[in-house]
């Protein structure tokens, strides 16, 4: 009876061997293994299959990190790359002192007309510009959607303090908007981003012209004049 008492508790030690190793694989803590047993022993076969088990386990817990890893780097640099064309997109350009540009490339959608809005009034402040240009020679195809994104925009930037005009329709698009009934009213255009600059560039010299006491003078290659009227003779 001593002896079978023995072997039960031999038996009872086997078995707490194996739940402990099952309860770190059960955390994902694969480095527990079981100690090799004598080919004569009742559990050597369990113990080897375990252990088996355990290293498979391991293996493929370390493949599904790798590719977890690398799946997160490729989302990063997706996320980086989209962030990069979306500023590509958009592209605010400062062409003279106190004027910005836009120019939209491709077609207009919600998404895009948002980030564009989103944009425009960023730079309008940053720059504390007094005029913005919205220039759509490269814009594709216009409809009713794309037509009031722009009336938007130039709404926000007019309650900047900022004019806001649009340029660069095509006869095809000058077409399509009348047919659409789009009501384009509250929104400046001009044929082509030179022939806005250039009423801009004229309206700021009447002005100046009628007004001496201004800090700066008419622009001068599409930059104030010094502030300092005084010329030598």
């Amino acid at each position: 009876m001593g002896e079978h008492m023995e072997l039960d508790q031999v038996s009872e030690d086997r078995i707490a061997d194996i739940l402990v190793v099952l309860s770190e694989v059960s955390c994902s803590n694969f480095t527990t293994r079981l100690p090799e047993l004598e080919e004569g022993d009742a559990f050597s076969t369990l113990y080897a299959a375990i252990n088996e088990m355990t290293a498979t386990l391991a293996d493929a817990h370390e493949r599904t990190e790798r590719f977890q890893n690398e799946l997160a780097e490729k989302i990063r640099t997706i996320e980086e790359q989209r962030v990069a064309i979306r500023e590509l997109s958009t592209p605010v350009i400062e062409v003279w002192d106190g004027v910005l540009c836009l120019p939209i490339v491709g077609v207009m959608d919600t998404t895009r007309g948002a980030e564009m809005t989103e944009v425009l009034l960023r730079t309008v402040t940053e720059k504390n510009a007094k005029c913005a240009i919205i220039d759509v020679t490269g814009i594709e195809v216009m409809d009713t959607g794309t037509a009031d994104h722009f009336l938007r925009a130039a709404r926000a930037v007019r309650l900047l303090g900022t004019d806001c005009v649009l340029t660069g329709i095509s006869p095809g698009i000058a077409q399509t908007i009348v047919h659409m009934g789009a009501e384009l009213a509250g929104l400046t255009t001009y044929r082509s981003l030179r022939d806005a600059l250039k009423e801009y560039n004229r309206t700021r010299s009447a002005l100046w012209a009628t007004s001496p006491g201004l800090p700066h003078g008419p622009p001068v290659n599409g930059r104030p004049a010094p502030s300092d009227r005084s010329t030598s003779r």
